[in-house]
């Protein structure tokens, strides 16, 4: 068996959860979650455009676990999910870290990682085109996507994607998105180095 999933996603976010959720995702968890952390965002007197930024890139956060999660390994604790997802929400100085995680085949690591490094090297100019390109573009895949959701988290933030894949066995890893949603209108410019 692989490491402990839950002990890592809480070393990454000890302060302010505002929800850590782990189990089966379906529409009535993502409702749920969505309502819950719209109601604490209130709560806490977030400015509107915080609140609605993070609402939206949750939405997407969600909506990636929800089409997008492999099978669990068969040694792992929970057989009763058939798309375990693991969320956080975080509070930080700068807004809120978003942290996903989910079941990824050993077969699938390569490319979703080079398709997050493509979206990392992109300029925010280059990620709105190729949303665009997408957008226009598309063909749902076989698990009810059309590859948008990263490009519009990334296009909705303006921050780089912040992820891991830790194996779990020989078969799985365990795939990490780490999103900061902070309160900066626009996108940070491009560093030229």
């Amino acid at each position: 068996m692989g490491f402990d999933i839950e002990n890592y996603v809480k070393d990454q976010a000890k302060n302010n959860v505002i929800l850590f959720y782990k189990g089966n995702v379906d529409s009535d968890v993502i409702n749920h979650v969505l309502d819950t952390v719209e109601d604490k965002m209130a709560e806490a007197n977030e400015q509107a455009k915080l609140r609605k930024k993070v609402y939206n890139v949750l939405v997407e956060s969600l909506q990636n676990l929800y089409h997008h999660v492999d099978k669990v390994p068969d040694d792992f604790e929970d057989q009763s999910s058939d798309k375990y997802g693991l969320l956080v929400v975080q509070k930080v100085d700068s807004g809120y870290k978003i942290i996903t995680g989910n079941f990824v085949h050993a077969d699938n690591v390569e490319k979703l990682e080079e398709k997050i490094k493509r979206i990392n090297r992109s300029s925010h100019e280059e990620i709105k085109e190729l949303y665009k390109f997408i957008l226009n573009h598309q063909r749902i895949s076989a698990k009810g996507g059309g590859g948008l959701g990263l490009v519009d988290i990334a296009r909705k933030t303006g921050n780089k994607l912040d992820y891991s894949f830790k194996e779990y066995n020989n078969k799985y890893s365990f795939f990490y998105l780490n999103i900061l949603v902070d309160e900066e209108a626009e996108p940070k410019p491009e560093l030229n180095t």
